[in-house]
């Protein structure tokens, strides 16, 4: 008894142990700076709950970019609140001062301390996670006066020409005069208050009409139509100081200064945001100032917000070391670094936007010729690429963070009903219709809808060499909706009429379009003629395509495994089942592959859907049947060979991990992860859309996470695609709401924590 109870402490203190370095051992991933950046692209990221700032200290002054989610203008570009700049007097930040400036992770903000000529300052620039609250807290062991100003670029309106439309839905086809309206801006009582309230007429009016659907307007949800967003700039002590102008990135401003009236050795300011679709400017602003008040009664929020970020940390990690390869322990931080951003937008009214998230800055910093406000950002505000999406949110599964996918589930599942009109509308059929490229109120993008169309093209389709018969994407979205049940034990039902409508489309289309040709529906074996279709953007007008295939067994698989079903829901699925067509394979050297489609007319992308079936569907990989044809794709197909790269939304790491290549997964993650050679290094891109790049971050997520554990039916896989020689220690989440963390150190497995435990017998270690 006494040997038991003694091996019982053991493993109950290795437990404790294993969690404490859990805990502390990704705060390595710090990002510290003991110099001054030259200008916004040097600035750190810092936010919370649906806020993210841009934090730089330049030429002595403190400066931070507000961003929150869902600030949609009339065009749809997704615009910053503002620019605030702060100056202290006397300066703990002049030339010659002792300067560091710090991402604090495992607390969620940033610090900036300054020490000369005796002064010692302390700026802390937070986010409250629970409120849309911006906090800037100054502690001096000397006292100073503070003079805080908010700058804005839209102080005026603005004519947005050429490339510069690339941030609002119009892009490159703008019908007319474009324009970023001013906002409005007004000093009262001794604080600012700065909203842009969106005119009647918007890009959503414009598009409703191009597409033929004015006589169901009515009843399309419009999110841009009454919508206010802006915010109160109050602190103790605060004094307007008057109005000032500048340029800053080549971008005129206009800003209103505040100072302290007198010095002091604690000074705070604050920044309450506010955003509402409403006919009341007054109610708008009353809830603001009611949000401040309430906001200002709560001496815990620091306190509060820290421990919202210590929890997320303790949820999932990765930390890699190796003495081999001194890039390990940085693709590890930046893992960590990128999940940080990710958090910024835990709980945004709109998902976190592939191409930058909530962390944008001055274009021209980007390229140089962009010389455009910092409001831009290529691929637009409130238009939504499926296929860059999917990435970003996918490797929050493994993470453990599913309460975060919360806001991209959101934004498909109220457009849900726009998306049926459009079916019901143009072919007369069920089902709801999700193009690949999408504005915020499920209508195609108007401009990749295409204004020099012939006019007896069919109104519903894009005419559109890239994007015409892609809508197979939102099937990503339905299968990580179900997926966070088994994940977290998420309740999945309200999803279900959500993942029907989808499906019901395909069976809906397709059998509309054969019967368009042809007396018969189906084809002489019974299935769906998936004609036209699309295999990502990459094979065009394609037969039977793969990737679509795979979708529509995997989601009609997964949704008959759940429990709360009906009797007709189970037969109508099991139906459509029997009704997807085989995938088709070819030949490469004497190597079966799994082929893009059974016939494709050309090629217009550089994406390797044949591999779709393995990431993200599943149906081949460790532990399951006809790995090896998998592999001979991933090996021998002359255009996945030729389409191989690491940079932006390219997957191949991932397809190298699913598959257990450990030489590929390594290369590829390492030069995935790397630093992105700019000041902050998790800042990687453009790539193929803008910096900061966030499906670059995320399909780098996804490798890591794929090559430390996978799981297929009840088994767990640690380590199938890991290099022996890297030291790490991981926690990381697994179906059946398993959640797997182990230490592995000189090739072996020191420590293994399975919960619940009745899980251990599923985890197979693939590097015993």
């Amino acid at each position: 008894m006494k040997k038991k109870f003694i091996g019982f402490c053991a493993i109950l203190l290795s437990g404790c142990l294993l969690t404490a370095v859990g805990q502390d051992k990704h705060f390595d991933a710090n990002v510290v700076w003991t110099s001054q950046s030259e200008n916004s692209s040097g600035s750190m990221p810092c936010g919370a709950g649906d806020i993210g700032l841009n934090v730089w200290v330049e030429k002595g002054e403190v400066l931070f970019y507000i961003s929150r989610s869902g600030t949609f203008d009339e065009n749809n570009t997704l615009l910053k609140l503002g620019r605030v700049r702060l100056k202290l007097s006397p300066n703990p930040f002049e030339e010659g001062s002792n300067f560091k400036q710090e991402l604090v992770l495992k607390e969620g903000y940033v610090k900036i301390t300054g020490n000369k000529a005796g002064l010692n300052t302390e700026v802390k620039v937070w986010v409250d996670v629970f409120n849309p609250l911006v906090h800037l807290d100054i502690k001096s062991n000397q006292k100073t006066f503070a003079e805080v100003g908010f700058e804005t670029w839209r102080y005026e309106d603005r004519l947005t020409k050429g490339k510069e439309n690339n941030q609002n839905s119009y892009k490159w086809a703008p019908q007319g005069e474009v324009k970023t309206f001013k906002d409005s801006i007004a000093v009262k009582n001794n604080a600012l208050v700065f909203f842009h309230q969106n005119k009647e007429y918007s890009v959503f009016d414009v598009t409703v009409k191009q597409q033929g659907l004015e006589e169901r307007k009515g009843e399309l949800f419009n999110p841009l139509r009454h919508l206010i967003f802006g915010g109160l700039l109050q602190g103790t002590g605060l004094v307007p100081a008057g109005a000032y102008t500048g340029n800053y990135a080549g971008t005129p401003f206009k800003g209103w200064k505040f100072k302290t009236e007198k010095a002091e050795k604690t000074t705070a300011f604050s920044i309450t945001l506010h955003t509402e679709q409403t006919v009341s400017l007054a109610d708008w602003e009353h809830k603001l100032f009611q949000s401040a008040s309430l906001a200002a009664k709560n001496k815990n929020a620091f306190e509060e917000s820290k421990n919202w970020w210590k929890n997320y940390w303790n949820r999932s990690f990765i930390n890699i070391k190796s003495t081999e390869e001194p890039l390990a322990a940085e693709i590890s931080r930046n893992y960590q670094l990128f999940r940080y951003m990710l958090g910024a937008n835990a709980f945004g009214t709109y998902p976190t936007k592939f191409n930058g998230g909530l962390f944008t800055y001055d274009p021209v910093y980007v390229d140089s010729t962009l010389k455009f406000t910092p409001d831009f950002r290529n691929w637009g505000g409130g238009t939504h690429t499926a296929q860059n999406q999917r990435l970003v949110y996918w490797p929050m599964l493994k993470s453990g963070d599913t309460d975060m996918m919360r806001p991209q589930f959101d934004f498909y599942t109220r457009l849900m009903r726009n998306a049926e009109i459009r079916s019901e509308f143009y072919w007369g059929h069920k089902g709801a219709s999700f193009t690949e490229q999408l504005e915020n109120f499920a209508l195609p993008n108007p401009a990749e809808y295409n204004w020099k169309r012939p006019a007896d093209y069919d109104k519903g389709m894009e005419y559109n060499a890239w994007l015409e018969y892609e809508w197979d994407t939102v099937l990503e979205f339905c299968q990580m909706m179900l997926e966070t049940g088994s994940y977290a034990g998420k309740e999945v039902k309200e999803y279900i009429p959500f993942i029907e409508s989808c499906l019901s489309f395909f069976d809906e289309h397709y059998t509309y379009l054969a019967k368009k040709r042809g007396s018969k529906a189906l084809d002489a074996n019974g299935h769906l003629v998936l004609y036209p279709g699309s295999a990502a953007e990459t094979y065009k007008m394609t037969y039977n395509a793969t990737s679509t295939i795979a979708a529509l067994n995997t989601v009609l698989g997964s949704l008959l495994k759940q429990k709360d079903i009906t009797q007709s829901q189970k037969e109508n699925w099991t139906a459509m089942l029997k009704r997807i067509p085989p995938m088709s394979f070819q030949e490469f050297n004497g190597h079966t592959t799994i082929a893009p489609a059974k016939l494709w007319e050309r090629i217009n992308n550089t994406e390797s859907p044949q591999l779709y079936p393995v990431y993200p569907w599943g149906i081949y990989g460790i532990g399951r049947p006809g790995l090896d044809t998998a592999i001979n794709t991933f090996n021998y197909d002359t255009d996945v060979l030729k389409f191989r790269s690491h940079v932006g939304w390219k997957q191949d790491n991932i397809f190298a991990a699913r598959l257990g290549l450990i030489k590929d997964a390594k290369e590829l993650i390492l030069m995935k992860l790397k630093d992105s050679g700019r000041r902050f290094p998790a800042f990687w891109g453009p790539g193929f859309d803008w910096v900061p790049d966030h499906n670059w971050g995320g399909s780098g997520m996804i490798g890591l996470q794929e090559m430390l554990l996978q799981s297929h039916e009840d088994k767990v896989y640690l380590f199938p695609a890991w290099p022996k020689e890297w030291d790490v220690h991981f926690k990381l989440h697994a179906p059946q709401q398993t959640v797997i963390e182990g230490v592995f150190k000189n090739g072996t497995l020191e420590s293994l924590k399975v919960s619940p435990e009745s899980r251990r017998k599923d985890v197979i270690n693939l590097l015993k």
